[in-house]
């Protein structure tokens, strides 16, 4: 099986990648690259907002994680011929927005660079399955909800505020939801909420600029707390989040994904995006599944879905020094609702996952309060303790073992039966 992919990998490489190009994988890249552009600046903002970040440290953050995403996007399918779409951590990007207060700029910058050191160490050495078995997926997911919780509460909040284009908003998210149209709901309910925002509180777009900003390196500051509290959880993340969601989606279609070389290269982009200012280049877990599903076409065509999708994405990067103004223009009330649609998804499926195994309640429960109370003890931020004392609960009060090789083949055997 695999040496049969491989001999047909090698018969693509001689083809033209254009000649792959079809009605369905441009429209599913079209859109995956819609979803990667449409909420999470927000999200971005938000965080840099946090930090007191410069105009130009925010313009940087964004360049870099869309460019150097978009370049991910573009080559590592068009080698591989496989659709691994590119893209930055949204859940890494809501958990920085919970730390970028509590840390210097060149701490965070250090902090990101380590993160993708952890990343290439745990791809090129083989770990990156063995690492996930040492803290449950319940666990990590409980985490997640409990940092994203104070969004969700503001989303709310946004739409008394706004309630036209709020309500709107929702209900568009509904109905798209429902019915299982081609659009997902969450470009569709933004799209919609910026419409209406236009229509009930017009704003003049183009009189918010900003002067070319010149990327540079910049410069990064180590130490063991930030490395603590901020480059190990947002490895985690993407690691699970990211990584595991989408090479488990290109799996499930049916694809023999390079698994380590994935978390690798996932992990040199990374680095080379935090010198830049971002925080992670990775494997998108969600546009890897909407880009290798039957609506992408033939299967061994729907690559190039996620060549257009990295396309825009580097286009929106390359053109963040001009977006970010107009993005600050928008009411708070408004980012606070794109931020809120961006991540109910996120949101609900951390939830499910958090309590859908009986077993490992009570360390999930302390989990989510522990991220939600965003406390800080010794210097290390909520997260870490959400984390470690989430699992300690989980092993040493519930018992709570993760299944064997054995087992887990075992229960996939009884579910094909």
């Amino acid at each position: 099986m695999y040496k049969i992919e491989r001999i047909q990998m090698r018969k693509n490489w001689n083809k033209n990648p254009l000649k792959d190009l079809n009605v369905n994988n441009i429209g599913v890249g079209f859109v995956s690259g819609l979803l990667a552009v449409t909420g999470a600046p927000a999200l971005i903002l938000e965080a840099a907002a946090n930090g007191s970040f410069t105009t130009v440290q925010t313009i940087l953050w964004m360049f870099s994680v869309y460019v150097f995403g978009g370049i991910f996007s573009i080559l590592i399918p068009l080698y591989y011929r496989i659709p691994i779409v590119g893209a930055h951590s949204i859940t890494g990007v809501a958990f920085l927005a919970t730390v970028t207060a509590h840390f210097t700029y060149q701490e965070l910058i250090g902090a990101y660079i380590l993160s993708g050191v952890l990343i290439f160490i745990v791809g090129y050495l083989g770990m990156f399955s063995k690492l996930l078995h040492y803290v449950p997926k319940e666990i990590i997911a409980a985490m997640l909800a409990g940092m994203i919780m104070k969004y969700m509460i503001d989303f709310i909040g946004s739409i008394q505020k706004l309630p036209l284009v709020g309500g709107v908003a929702v209900i568009s998210y509904f109905i798209f939801s429902k019915w299982n149209l081609k659009i997902p709901p969450i470009i569709a309910s933004i799209v919609i909420a910026f419409v209406f925002l236009q229509l009930t509180e017009p704003i003049n777009l183009s009189s918010f600029s900003s002067p070319f900003v010149l990327p540079t390196i910049q410069s990064p500051d180590f130490n063991l707390i930030s490395f603590l509290s901020v480059a190990l959880p947002l490895a985690l993340l993407i690691l699970s989040n990211d990584a595991a969601v989408g090479i488990g989606a290109i799996r499930q279609n049916g694809y023999h994904p390079p698994m380590n070389s994935i978390v690798t290269l996932s992990g040199i982009f990374s680095i080379i995006t935090s010198f830049f200012g971002g925080q992670s280049a990775n494997i998108g877990g969600m546009m890897s599944a909407i880009c290798s599903g039957e609506e992408a076409g033939p299967k061994e065509k729907r690559y190039m879905a996620a060549v257009i999708s990295g396309a825009i994405l580097l286009l929106f990067g390359l053109f963040s020094w001009k977006l970010v103004p107009v993005i600050q223009a928008f009411p708070r009330e408004f980012i606070a609702l794109v931020v809120g649609l961006a991540l109910l998804g996120v949101f609900s499926n951390s939830l499910h996952t958090s309590f859908a195994n009986p077993t490992i309640k009570i360390g999930a429960t302390f989990s989510f309060v522990i991220a939600l109370s965003n406390i800080s003890i010794l210097n290390i931020s909520a997260p870490v303790w959400s984390l470690l004392i989430g699992a300690l609960i989980a092993k040493y009060v519930e018992n709570y073992h993760l299944p064997s090789k054995e087992e887990v083949v075992l229960s996939r055997k009884r579910k094909s039966g």
